[in-house]
């Protein structure tokens, strides 16, 4: 009697869409993934995914989306390649430093009257954003009485965040920007040369806490004077989009300041009408309900 049921070898029914098999390979992907390790990439945008995921096919010597995910199933250290792969850091000390100089002009004065300062870099990647802004807070005489929590979905880039070792190459660039950002001391004194990298100085990770944090599925843990998340819901669809900023909504205090990144923005979200723009060009908005 012949089997009835296709054989693994054979074509896909007739009709079938190949860009609608692939959907269906990164649906249960991420299903898989939500279901054993917690983590929900359902949200983010396909196209960012789709060419994630396919470096990661590549990476791991693989033929398709299916393959991987069996792969990352049976195999933690697959998988925490793969996140790393969903979450590759773009990022450098005072990146875009027009930003950390209006910061430095307009939000600082703000943050003088406040008895302590709770800010939180939602999305921090390998630490330069934050240790910039502990730069800051150090020149502006602020760094004593703030707490700075860094959080991101990626441990290996939290673990190089957290150690403070960064490619000596790119200090010249750092030292630009810095000087860019209305930098009050020479960049060089936040760092001691070895080999052919650095390391920062100790005392600006002291009121720093490093940690896991899920902007899909984690909920808010503090309350925060200021909130950066800059290029990171540029990944997001818009559902995710809209649940993060309530996350953060609920997150700042009143009159407390959200920073985003270039391309993203407080419009078109139940909140845009609760905050008002302290910089429109900087994206630099502060909370007025």
């Amino acid at each position: 009697m012949t089997a009835t049921g296709r054989g693994s070898d054979e074509q896909p029914l007739a009709g079938t869409d190949k860009n609608e098999l692939e959907n269906i390979e990164i649906e249960l992907l991420l299903c898989g993934i939500h279901r054993l390790y917690g983590y929900d990439f359902r949200n983010y945008s396909l196209p960012s995914l789709r060419r994630r995921i396919w470096h990661r096919v590549h990476g791991e010597n693989l033929s398709s989306i299916s393959a991987l995910q069996e792969k990352v199933l049976h195999d933690r250290a697959c998988f925490e390649r793969l996140i790393y792969s969903l979450s590759i850091p773009v990022t450098e000390m005072f990146r875009d430093p027009s930003m950390f100089r209006t910061f430095r002009q307009k939000a600082v004065p703000l943050l003088r009257n406040c008895p302590s300062i709770r800010i939180w870099h939602a999305g921090c990647s390998t630490g330069e954003e934050v240790y910039s802004m502990a730069i800051l807070l150090k020149e502006e005489g602020l760094y004593d009485k703030a707490r700075i929590y860094a959080t991101d979905i990626n441990n290996r880039s939290l673990q190089q965040a957290k150690e403070g070792v960064y490619e000596i190459s790119k200090m010249q660039q750092y030292s630009q920007n810095h000087m860019e950002a209305g930098g009050k001391r020479a960049f060089s004194e936040y760092y001691t040369a070895k080999s052919n990298s650095v390391i920062l100085q100790p005392e600006l990770r002291k009121n720093i806490t490093f940690a896991e944090h899920n902007l899909a599925t984690d909920t808010s843990f503090n309350e925060f004077h200021v909130i950066f998340c800059r290029n990171v819901m540029i990944y997001f669809n818009d559902e995710l989009r809209e649940h993060v900023h309530s996350l953060f909504f609920e997150s700042l205090s009143r009159f407390g300041l959200l920073v985003l990144g270039t391309k993203e923005s407080i419009h078109f979200n139940r909140y845009s009408d609760s905050y008002e723009p302290l910089d429109r060009v900087e994206k630099i908005y502060r909370k007025i309900k």
